[in-house]
């Protein structure tokens, strides 16, 4: 009997003291998984505070003290859904998820944290989180709608309460189209509230509050010794903008005041001037007002000046020029002026009794069709054009137009770049955007010739010297003075345009980094390097040495700025405190990637003339955060295909990295994978690369079932962290962490052949992998959707490979789908066909043969693999009969196919719970056909429509209630 308790208790001290066994992700993990968003250091670098949110669940304000360890926490609510509506120019992208705001004060005293209700409050607003970093006390006020704090001035914060009774207008759009954002405005959309609301200014320290009532929108100064504001009163004499100075209790000085609505305050770069507009005068028309800050009031501005049949608008956003001597401000027709009065309805379709007559008239000269007018209609509505008052000369200039409505200033605001796309307009359906560019001197408005026919942005120097601009493969500077074109590239010898082009329009160009602080030189990138080119293009030289170790070399700032790398990137964001340009005695910090293992790093130039210098490197994906504004910290990301990009903190140096966030702690009990790259040649034999992802404690001596992912190229993301979460397809976590081997290989195009060449770049990736004797090759799979939807459409009339598919939003039959419409933008699809990534490379009539060869449904009596179709009814890229037509064919030749449409989905599902669902219908799919589980009933016997509701509620809660 001892011996046997002797024994119990050795195994039981055994059993403990081993760790517990991992388990596989599960669908019920994701809810709970948490990410870092936002993550802000003080600008001592003494505290790091970030977001920590669930996917689905209330999240948390983290205040981390650097020097200590010690970390605090503050719960800060529940992150609303995800907008279900994509994004119409790249609807294949997640939605950002929304995240709060997290400020410290400038004497990192205090953090400053918008939040949002908890999931299950359902009577709170959105709120605003104050912690006193020295005693760790949290304050809370409930319905704010905005928040401000000086960048530079002291323990201060300004906040506006929810308004009392909103009534807000729609966005507005600046000349360029974009809509208009003010942290401090009414609403966070852009849009205006007529009424306004309480305005609370808070000394941070004393906890003393002062309480402005009927405030519509205002601004801090950088130097927390001026806050503006416009007010909104039922009295509309109590009506102005009013500035008060923080700490001073005397009432507010009236910057202009009385009748009339009065918008948009708005400082200088320097802050030593504030802009607004009202309509004071008349209750009609608005001018724009001028405040100095050593004056004692504002001063109107002249309205002349502006084109016959225009006017000063209260919409859209005045700016300043970066000198201070120049304002922009918005100005409408008088007709779009007064249909912006008036609300926006959009017509209802007329009852069936009804002799209201609603039509659309489609003319074949139009500039954009009527899809695309119907979905630009809301901007052109309120469509503002850009005017110039000059402060030295009293004059104000109406620059864009309707026959230029893009125009975009130099620093000095002394002259602009103009673009007229008109005549170019109806070649978007089968091409792309063209426009012609002109110099524009703001003073007279002269418009002088530049560039005809010119796709993209030219790039101003900052002295305005000179204009960059990319075409035709090379860059080019335009010499403002005469306006004479040099090429700067055309003789360096290496290419400054993508290299790995394979579709049928002009390669775009690598990016660039951005001008030199003089305006004398330009940093432009090739595929692997930066290059120093002078601005008149008499000297060149390279900066790194990449191509010869094959590392792509980026310039990237220590806050987390940079010049991105993609293929067309821009130039780096500027610092509004910093001087314009690139400074050639300061260091150059640059993140270095190597283009075939995929390992990455952060380099440096000490100088535009030293040698890059090793910082940190390795077999992971670095990424620079940010660093603190005023002392030596710096915050960087590392991630792999298992390793979660935690934040880490160090210095310039980057000697030694400290992990500070674990974002995730139940990952360590979850079986994961590792990932790695694999060399495979095409049916053409030419070189590429797939990512291998394997199972936690792969045995090479067993068979794996075998998912395949395709798009197009993605083995650049081995070291991708894979976040576990429901969506449209595949997620690679979930499948690898339940036993599943998954390959996603590159793909290269011949034009004219697009599913060829997926068929011979995934088959001979397949056999590459199946040669080492781990696949199991009777249970291989495969799944993409859009584009790489298509591709699996194609390959099924081709090959039965594989045993089981899924195509997400296929194109099925490329005859109708060339002059089908993307709803999401109201363009038709026939540029996709003709010049991008359908990759026929002509029209239908020039390549009927190429059309009718790529098209699935004209060979779907081939099909033997059972397929799995997603083809929403709202889809708003690819058109939903597509899919349709896909599925009837299939079904017509009596083959196996499933075709789910969620109901009022567009391109990618976006409803967290439909997401949920789909993710597990995938799963049961997959691993019925590749492992042998049971079929759901769904796959069996189908769901009829009348039962539809009840069937998805009783899955759902099987899966993630039970």
């Amino acid at each position: 009997m001892v011996r046997t308790l002797f024994a119990f208790l050795f195994l039981l001290a055994t059993l403990q003291s081993q760790p517990s066994a991992k388990r596989p992700l599960r669908h019920t993990d994701y809810d709970s998984w948490k990410s870092i968003a936002p993550q802000v250091l003080s600008r001592d670098g003494r505290y790091l505070a970030y977001g920590l949110f669930p996917q689905d669940g209330d999240g948390e304000l983290v205040v981390r003290n650097l020097a200590t360890g010690a970390e605090k926490r503050y719960p800060a609510g529940a992150v609303p859904l995800t907008p279900d509506t994509a994004d119409a120019e790249n609807p294949d992208a997640t939605p950002p998820m929304r995240s709060i705001r997290i400020v410290f004060s400038s004497d990192t005293k205090h953090v400053i944290a918008t939040t949002f209700p908890a999931k299950q409050d359902k009577k709170s607003k959105n709120g605003l989180l104050i912690v006193d970093l020295a005693t760790g006390a949290e304050t809370r006020m409930d319905d704010v709608a905005s928040m401000q704090v000086p960048e530079n001035g002291g323990p201060w914060v300004a906040y506006r309460k929810g308004p009392k009774t909103p009534v807000a207008a729609p966005p507005t759009t600046n000349n360029d189209g974009e809509d208009q954002r003010r942290a401090g405005g009414a609403t966070a959309a852009g849009g205006r509230e007529e009424s306004g609301a309480d305005l609370i200014l808070r000394q941070l320290d004393t906890r003393v509050e002062r309480t402005l009532e009927d405030v519509t929108e205002y601004t801090f100064a950088k130097d927390g010794k001026a806050l503006a504001f416009a007010i909104s009163s039922k009295n509309e004499d109590s009506n102005g903008v009013f500035k008060i100075t923080p700490g001073d209790d005397a009432a507010p000085t009236a910057l202009f005041a009385g009748k009339g609505k009065y918008t948009r305050p708005t400082f200088d770069r320097l802050e030593k001037q504030l802009v607004f507009s009202s309509n004071h005068a008349d209750g009609k028309q608005f001018k724009a007002y001028l405040w100095d800050r050593q004056a004692a009031a504002a001063a109107e501005l002249p309205g002349t000046g502006l084109a016959p049949g225009y006017v000063l608008a209260d919409r859209g956003q005045a700016s300043f020029s970066y000198d201070g001597s120049r304002i922009f401000l918005p100005a409408m027709t008088e007709s779009a002026l007064a249909r912006a009065a008036r609300p926006a309805v959009t017509p209802a379709a007329p009852a069936a009794n009804e002799d209201k007559v609603l039509a659309d008239l489609w003319h074949w000269k139009d500039d954009y069709i009527q899809p695309m007018q119907k979905v630009r209609a809301g901007q052109e509505r309120l469509r503002t054009y850009r005017a110039v008052y000059h402060i030295a000369d009293h004059k104000l200039v109406q620059l864009a137009d309707t026959t230029m409505p893009t125009v975009q200033p130099a620093d000095n605001g002394k002259l602009a770049i103009g673009s007229d796309d008109r005549k170019y307009r109806s070649m978007v359906d089968y091409d792309g955007s063209y426009a012609d560019l002109y110099l524009i001197d703001t003073l007279t408005n002269q418009r002088t010739p530049l560039i005809e026919k010119f796709r993209g942005n030219a790039v101003w120097s900052p002295k305005a010297q000179y204009a960059l601009a990319f075409k035709k493969g090379d860059w080019w500077s335009i010499r403002i003075s005469d306006g004479y074109m040099t090429n700067l590239t055309s003789t360096i010898g290496v290419k400054f345009a993508n290299e790995l082009n394979d579709v049928p329009a002009e390669a775009a160009s690598y990016g660039n980094a951005g001008w030199t602080r003089d305006g004398a030189a330009v940093l432009l990138y090739d595929m692997y390097d930066v290059w120093y080119v002078a601005a008149d293009g008499k000297s060149s030289r390279r900066l790194t040495k990449g191509r010869e170790q094959k590392l792509q070399f980026r310039v990237t700032m220590l806050d987390g700025r940079d010049g991105g790398g993609g293929f067309g990137a821009a130039p780096i964001e500027e610092d509004p405190d910093e001087e314009r340009g690139l400074d050639p005695s300061k260091p150059l910090y640059l993140r270095g990637e190597h283009q075939e293992t995929r390992e990455s790093g952060i380099f440096k130039l000490a100088s535009f003339n030293s040698p890059v210098e090793k910082l940190i490197y390795g077999a992971k994906a670095y990424r620079l955060v940010g660093k603190s504004k005023n002392a030596d910290m710096v915050l960087i990301a590392a991630s792999t295909f298992n390793e979660e990009p935690n934040l880490n903190v160090t210095d310039s140096t980057f000697r030694s990295l400290k992990q500070v966030t674990n974002a995730n702690p139940q990952k360590d009990g979850i079986l994961w994978g590792s990932g790695e790259l694999m060399w495979f040649k095409n049916g053409d034999g030419v070189p590429l690369q797939a990512a291998l992802y394997k199972p936690e404690n792969f045995d090479p001596n067993k068979k794996y079932p075998l998912m395949i992912y395709i798009y197009e190229r993605l083995s650049q993301g081995v070291h991708t962290f894979v976040r576990p979460q429901p969506g449209t397809s595949i997620n690679i976590s979930y499948y690898v962490s339940n036993g599943y081997l998954v390959l996603t290989p590159d793909i290269v195009y011949t034009l004219g052949s697009p599913g060829q060449s997926a068929l011979k770049c995934v088959l001979p990736a397949i056999q590459e992998l199946a040669n080492r004797g781990y696949v199991d090759e009777k249970n291989i799979g495969i799944q993409g959707h859009s584009w790489g939807g298509y591709q699996i459409a194609y390959m099924l009339t081709r090959t039965n490979r594989f045993k089981v598919a899924e195509a997400g939003a296929p194109v099925g039959n490329m005859t109708s789908a060339y002059n089908g419409i993307r709803w999401g933008t109201g363009l038709p699809r026939q540029f996709q066909y003709e010049k991008t990534q359908s990759r026929i490379g002509g029209s239908l009539w020039e390549n009927p043969l190429e059309y009718v060869e790529n098209s699935p449904v004209f060979r779907a009596n081939r099909v033997t693999t059972p397929l799995l179709i997603l083809q929403n009814d709202e889809d708003d890229a690819v058109p939903w009969y597509q899919g349709i037509e896909l599925f009837l064919s299939l079904r017509r030749n009596g083959k196996e196919a499933y075709l789910f449409d969620y109901n009022g989905e567009k391109h990618g599902l976006r409803r967290r719970h439909n997401q949920k669902d789909y993710t597990v219908r995938m799963q049961q799919f997959f691993d019925h056909y590749l492992k042998g589980a049971a079929a759901p009933e769904w796959l069996e016997k189908g769901i009829p429509y009348l039962d539809r509701e009840e069937e998805k509620k009783t899955l759902n809660d099987a899966v993630y209630r039970k």
